[in-house]
């Protein structure tokens, strides 16, 4: 998956799939510095994803400030041609003085085995068995 430059931020696209709709959201920051996943309400409102009494509301905080968002689990959220299955997203307003579709977090990163490869500007997953083998080294 090739990693686009804007603004000096890195920026993929992700595939977000929910209740047998797709949306594509092409402004989404890949952000190794946040420990979760999170995406617009607005821009997720597209396949029908938006808040119920049975969902989880969170207080996170990040360095635009506080903000309450809802938990979701997602059919599929995916990178190219690598993703997870039933993967817990956030949703929030992301009103952060910049205009993102989401946030692409560790908590993903981390599952697929994500490498970051910015001197190609890409970011790709490492196949399943590297990455057990690298849980057993730890």
């Amino acid at each position: 998956m090739k990693v686009r430059l804007e603004d000096g931020l890195p920026y993929v696209t992700v595939v977000l799939s929910y209740r047998g709709q797709q949306v594509s959201l092409e402004k989404v920051l890949l952000d190794t510095g946040s420990a979760g996943t999170i995406f617009s309400t607005d821009r997720v409102l597209t396949v029908g994803l938006t808040m119920t009494p049975q969902d989880t509301i969170r207080r996170v905080r990040g360095v635009g400030g506080t903000e309450f968002v809802f938990t979701k689990r997602v059919d599929r959220l995916a990178l190219d041609d690598f993703g997870l299955d039933n993967f817990e997203i956030e949703v929030g307003a992301m009103q952060y003085g910049v205009e993102l579709d989401g946030i692409l977090g560790v908590d993903f990163l981390t599952r697929v085995g994500a490498v970051i490869d910015l001197a190609q500007m890409k970011v790709y997953s490492t196949p399943q068995k590297d990455r057990n083998n690298a849980d057993n080294r730890q």
